[in-house]
């Protein structure tokens, strides 16, 4: 599947983006986890906050990832709210959402780290993608969550 990638700040994103990838990231984190947590932080709307999306060709969100500023969740940038629509897991999408991730990452923020904090049943995919563990396995939500540090 070929996905047309959007990088936009809060501002940027239209009506339609914004509403698709509310809906992805409820889909999944909400609904398919069971896990009724405070979806809406405040830090979409940050203005150095970055929203990346992947569309299919009818231009729905499929993929959805935030790339967030040193300071507002880790004293390194971080990403965040990884999400890939049910329907297109499989096949490969994750990879390249996570790939443009950290280069959005790595463009605004060349100095600084990349801190995340992830599920614990993905910590092979990150570790892939050259993220370390650096915590032991807490609980966030209900669900078992490391951290994880990218140094370049």
């Amino acid at each position: 599947m070929t996905l047309q990638w959007v990088d936009v700040g809060f501002s940027e994103l239209t009506l339609e983006q914004l509403y698709g990838l509310l809906q992805l990231r409820v889909d999944v984190f909400v609904v398919e986890q069971n896990c009724p947590y405070p979806e809406l932080d405040g830090k979409d709307k940050h203005p150095q906050t970055r929203h990346l999306l992947g569309l299919d060709e009818l231009g729905h969100v499929v993929a959805y990832s935030r790339v967030l500023a040193p300071s507002l969740s880790y004293p390194q940038a971080s990403i965040g709210r990884v999400a890939v629509a049910k329907v297109t897991r499989g096949q490969g999408i994750a990879n390249q959402l996570i790939q443009r991730a950290i280069s959005i990452a790595k463009r605004h923020w060349p100095n600084d780290n990349i801190q995340i904090g992830a599920q614990d049943y993905l910590r092979q995919f990150y570790q892939q993608h050259g993220f370390v563990v650096n915590s032991a396995v807490y609980l966030e939500d209900g669900i078992e969550h490391l951290d994880m540090l990218l140094i370049y």
